[in-house]
């Protein structure tokens, strides 16, 4: 039976990106990446902290030509409602940074991430899943698809919702749905979308545009599942017409791509995200809807942090309670960006008047007050970053004032 220091269960992209890192870190890992069953057509935006993470790990140049900049992102009210809120400008430059971050195709980073975990030497890749896994209190023990039976000192799971990490390590979630549907395209436009990112917010949610390299852009339309499905239906052509409706015709004539997909929104947290010589990173841990470009930074930052935890001082063992420790360290990030999509996401399908109120009185001071929105922007780059520049920030303020 051979023994690894941490086997990483998942092959999508925070499985990958996770072994790469704890590999880098010292540690020998097993990599169990099963082939996707279908093409992933959908994109990320990664902020400015995931971008420097990519950069550590080596992996970002050959991504960079295959991304586009959001330098601009901009919220319109599209409700339509008597009570609507201001539009708001979130520009990158008024924090000191080229752009928040890179939009890129999920399909072009795989490859990527494939290949340097090829070339790694901590690092054993084996194409199988794990049909059981055994958390004992000094091991790990993993039989694979094959029958093959691997070990390790630590289990990380990133084999998403349904993963058999958690189930086997006797964590429970908490779920939740909404009455939503995404429907998740790529379409090329007339106009320069000048690396503006520009969301929509309708009474049925969000209806987001993303930049990509040239005349193109990614779209995430959150609408009620009937529509999105009734939407998915439509020709190349009608379709093209409508998401060009829906953006006010803002870049121009719209061709939507072939490759459309839907997918149900839900939410799902784990009651723990560690818990003795196990750790849950991604979907494994925390699913919430595609809003505000959280999930896949929300991921990278559980790898930074686990990666901290288990690195190798001198070829030390990994902590029995690593995953306790992973855990506490955890919670509050993930809880609160939950929690904030989540009353995103609501508060946009409330009919209640003093919820519409809220919010827009909430954008109305993001686009009135300077000093809140730098906050905003900072929090929304690195978690903690925009805290640690508010002394900083008022005192320019003040000295402005007084000049």
């Amino acid at each position: 039976m051979d023994h690894f220091e941490i086997a990483v269960v998942g092959g999508g992209l925070a499985g990958q990106i996770a072994a790469l890192s704890f590999a880098r870190a010292g540690r020998k890992v097993v990599a169990l990446t099963p082939e996707a069953p279908a093409t992933d057509r959908r994109t990320t935006a990664l902020m400015d902290q995931s971008i420097r993470f990519m950069e550590r790990l080596g992996v970002w140049g050959e991504m960079a030509e295959k991304s586009a900049a959001l330098s601009t992102m901009q919220i319109l009210d599209g409700t339509g409602r008597l009570l609507r809120a201001p539009p708001v400008a979130f520009r990158s430059s008024e924090v000191g940074l080229t752009a928040f971050g890179y939009n890129f195709p999920n399909a072009a980073l795989l490859p990527v991430l494939s290949e340097a975990l090829d070339r790694e030497p901590n690092v054993t890749r084996i194409a199988e899943s794990a049909e059981t896994i055994s958390i004992l209190p000094d091991r790990v023990e993993l039989r694979l698809a094959s029958g093959t039976l691997v070990s390790a000192d630590f289990v990380v799971g990133a084999d998403g919702r349904r993963s058999k990490v958690r189930e086997s390590a006797g964590i429970e979630v908490r779920t939740w749905s909404y009455p939503q549907s995404a429907l998740v395209l790529n379409f090329s436009h007339a106009l320069p979308h000048r690396n503006v990112s520009t969301e929509f917010h309708t009474e049925s949610g969000p209806f987001t545009q993303v930049p990509l390299p040239g005349n193109r852009s990614s779209l995430v339309w959150v609408m009620k599942p009937a529509e999105a499905d009734a939407a998915k239906g439509l020709s190349t052509e009608e379709l093209s017409r409508k998401v060009e409706a829906r953006m006010q015709s803002l870049l121009g004539k719209v061709t939507v791509e072939d490759g459309a997909q839907v997918w149900p929104l839900s939410g799902m947290m784990a009651k723990q995200f560690g818990k003795g010589r196990a750790a849950l990173i991604g979907e494994a841990g925390h699913v919430f809807p595609p809003i505000g470009a959280q999930g896949l930074n929300l991921s990278l930052r559980d790898i930074m942090a686990l990666s901290e935890i288990i690195a190798s001082p001198a070829g030390a063992p990994i902590p029995a309670d690593a995953g306790d420790r992973f855990d506490r360290r955890r919670r509050i990030d993930v809880g609160s960006r939950t929690a904030s999509v989540d009353l995103l996401n609501r508060s946009l399908l409330s009919d209640f008047l003093p919820v519409q109120v809220m919010r827009a009185a909430g954008l109305h001071l993001l686009s009135a007050l300077p000093p809140l929105r730098s906050l905003v922007m900072r929090e929304g780059v690195e978690p903690g970053r925009g805290f640690r520049s508010l002394p900083s920030v008022l005192r320019e303020k003040l000295k402005r004032e007084s000049a």
